[in-house]
């Protein structure tokens, strides 16, 4: 199954191989055959996993590759794919040569292949569509065949059409059925009237992937070519164009300089599809979602039209550093009205990937909750931006609050940066073994909290489900092995116990004239302080809660070409032994579970939902549709109980925010939505459960003092 979950695990220091650099002459002046050169040099050097080149690894490359740039077969023909399996058992030959020969044919071939379907959607929309025949879609695309020919390939295509018509048009169907009830006067439209509303949205829908797809340029296939190369030695060393790079920043340190704006590309134009709380043009007032621009220019230079431009292209215009002014020319999405703005770009804050801290109130007692969505990191400015900085000053606030425990939520967060984990681990022990890390070599070394001081010493959960992830899996692990957290959450963690790094390729080469991007590259292997590795097994929750994901295979063993598990030689370490009755609380708690309506329910939920996604053929006959939907809801209607859950806790959100930012509706509506997710979220009330039983021996000693006193 493949996923939309990218992990990341960063070590901050690269000095993790001693390379010598002048050996290496890249001499050639053709850029695709130096980045070959470079990313062969680099995988040889420095993963943490040999990795010979020969025809097995040929033979995967080939379909990696396919699957990637044709991944639902409905560009490419049966003969393509013959002729391109001859290549099959030489691409690593190619590799070793610095040669793109497959890669020049296969673009060549998919422009063309693409150009024929682009050209041929008109023709399929002119053809009439109807919803009484019994026709079926199988969407198992790994298990299809490339077309036999043009025509097959038409009737592939105008079947997939016909299904996204299908939700459309029964959603026309729906609407005009409330509008009726509501207003039986209104005007009603023929059933042939909806359909062609229906067929209207999904003609545009496609027309603007196809103005994406033509977007993409020959760079951009080929970085999907080497990555299907370099994704052979394990799914998470990958290639990162330029582009990408910028990205990958962003993503890592949640912030970037810039407008403050989510863009998109919409009927050739760069849509504004949202303003990001706090920005410049939040701050600005003038320009709003919806609104398009045309035009981007600096202070006395004539504007460039972005009109037909890539985003990624338009983005680099828009985006600038910190203070400096960018003019923006606008179509305003409420009268058309064009009109040019100055905006001062300024540095943009993606709150949603910060730190952020409630407090939880219960039968009179406060307890704390820190939701950590990725551990972020800024390696530019270490102490300015640091998610470990931040979990230590929410804590701080927490406590100042008078909370009596405390749950970190790491549902979800798909890693981030090494050093943070160890940071963050040493908030809730005195001093101690974190890490250990295997490199090239079968060198290990042990990370250590050195830092006496603990910022929180009371009860502690710690919450996880599958989409937790290497640096999450490290904290869970080593505060499970000190026994100083109860872990919650669903059976395993994700399963990634691997270390990357990220290379800036340009280091490698002086004098030139282009950008080559970088590589993220794995490069070691972490363990527990306990031995074991968390690669592909995970940490196990020391109170297992069933979720929707149950039954569904998600984590690292389900990736291609995972590292395999092993383990090493526990470290020396002492455990916390801070909890009175730490067992039986555990215990309790799945006695509780078990015995939980609720949580029985969303266990039923998971196998039905599990059951549901081996189905991949589908009706495409209105009545048959119906009747599934039907069915459907009948059988969804024993879970309704899940969605109207609502615990009994009450929560304050604790935010460090102006306050003309916490006045806006734009705040408030965010601090509803949040308030609604956690009282709707039974995990958090059962971490609760267990933080209102779990004793400490301080409180414990406390408690008969006061008895005694």
């Amino acid at each position: 199954m493949k996923k939309i979950l990218i992990t990341i695990f960063i070590s901050i220091s690269f000095l993790f191989v001693s390379w010598k650099f002048n050996e290496v002459k890249f001499d050639d002046p053709n850029k695709d055959k130096l980045l070959i050169e470079l990313l062969k040099y680099v995988l040889e050097k420095g993963h943490f996993q040999a990795k010979d080149v020969n025809d097995e690894l040929s033979e995967k490359v080939f379909e990696t590759y396919l699957q990637s740039i044709d991944p639902q077969k409905k560009y490419f023909l049966e003969s393509d794919y013959r002729e391109f399996k001859k290549f099959s058992k030489s691409l690593d030959d190619q590799w070793i040569d610095y040669k793109i020969d497959f890669f020049n044919l296969t673009y060549q071939r998919l422009m063309e292949r693409m150009n024929e379907v682009e050209l041929l959607i008109p023709i399929i929309f002119e053809e009439s569509f109807e919803f009484e025949s019994n026709e079926e879609i199988n969407v198992d695309f790994e298990s299809l065949n490339f077309s036999k020919n043009k025509k097959e390939r038409t009737e592939r295509w105008r079947k997939q059409l016909k299904y996204s018509m299908l939700d459309f048009y029964d959603i026309k169907i729906i609407d005009q059925q409330k509008t009726l009830e509501i207003n039986p006067n209104a005007i009603k439209k023929s059933k042939k009237e909806l359909l062609d509303e229906s067929i209207k949205i999904v003609y545009g829908n496609i027309t603007d992937v196809f103005d994406l797809m033509d977007d993409l340029q020959k760079k951009d296939w080929f970085s999907t070519y080497v990555n299907s190369f370099v994704s052979q030695y394990d799914p998470h060393t990958v290639y990162f164009n330029p582009e990408d790079k910028d990205r990958f920043d962003v993503n890592i340190s949640g912030r970037f300089d810039g407008i403050g704006a989510r863009l998109q590309k919409k009927d050739g134009g760069i849509e504004i599809v949202e303003i990001i709380l706090g920005g410049p043009l939040w701050k600005d007032k003038n320009i709003e979602s919806g609104d398009e621009i045309i035009k981007v220019g600096e202070p006395n230079e004539e504007p460039v039209d972005v009109i037909g431009m890539r985003i990624d292209d338009a983005i680099k215009l828009i985006k600038g550093p910190k203070g400096t002014v960018v003019e923006l020319t606008v179509r305003k999405k409420v009268d058309n009205e064009i009109k040019t703005y100055s905006i001062i770009r300024d540095e943009v804050i993606l709150e949603e990937s910060y730190a952020k801290s409630t407090v939880i109130n219960k039968d009179n007692r406060k307890f704390g909750l820190i939701t950590l969505p990725k551990f972020y990191v800024d390696f530019k400015d270490y102490n300015e931006i640091n998610c470990a900085i931040d979990v230590k000053n929410e804590i701080i606030k927490l406590k100042s609050k008078g909370i009596e425990g405390l749950v970190l939520d790491l549902r979800n967060n798909g890693g981030g940066a090494l050093q943070t984990v160890v940071e963050m681990t040493g908030l809730f022990i005195e001093t101690g073994p974190i890490v250990q890390v295997k490199s090239i070599g079968n060198r290990k070394k042990v990370l250590y909290d050195k830092d006496p001081s603990v910022i929180w010493d009371g009860p502690l959960v710690i919450l996880v489900n599958q989409m937790s992830a290497s640096a999450s899996e490290i904290l869970a692990a080593a505060l499970q092995d000190y026994e100083r957290a109860v872990v919650i959450g669903s059976n395993n963690t994700f399963g990634k116990g691997t270390v990357q790094n990220v290379i800036d390729l340009n280091r490698f080469i002086s004098n030139s004239n282009f950008d080559l991007g970088a590589l993220k590259i794995t490069t070691e292997k972490f363990y527990r302080i306990s031995g074991g590795s968390v690669q592909l097994k995970g940490v196990e929750s020391d109170i297992v809660t069933p979720d929707r994901f149950s039954y569904i295979d998600i984590g690292e063993s389900d990736e291609k070409n995972p590292l395999e598990w092993d383990h090493i030689d526990k470290t020396n370490y002492q455990k916390w032994n801070g909890y009175f009755n730490y067992k039986d609380v555990v215990e309790g708690s799945k006695l509780r579970i078990s015995n939980n309506e609720l949580f029985n329910l969303i266990d039923l939920n998971a196998k039905w939902l599990a059951e549901k996604r081996k189905n991949k053929t589908f009706t495409l006959n209105y009545n048959s549709f119906k009747l599934d939907q039907a069915n459907n809801k009948k059988e969804l209607e024993q879970f309704k109980k899940i969605s109207n859950y609502k615990n009994d806790l009450s929560f304050e959100l604790l935010v460090d925010q102006s306050e003309s930012t916490i006045k806006s509706d734009e705040y408030q509506e965010k601090r509803n939505r949040w308030n609604n997710m956690l009282k709707s979220d039974i995990y958090i009330n059962e971490s609760i459960n267990v933080l209102s039983n779990l004793k400490t021996k301080k409180i414990q000693h406390k408690n008969i003092l006061a008895k005694t006193g």
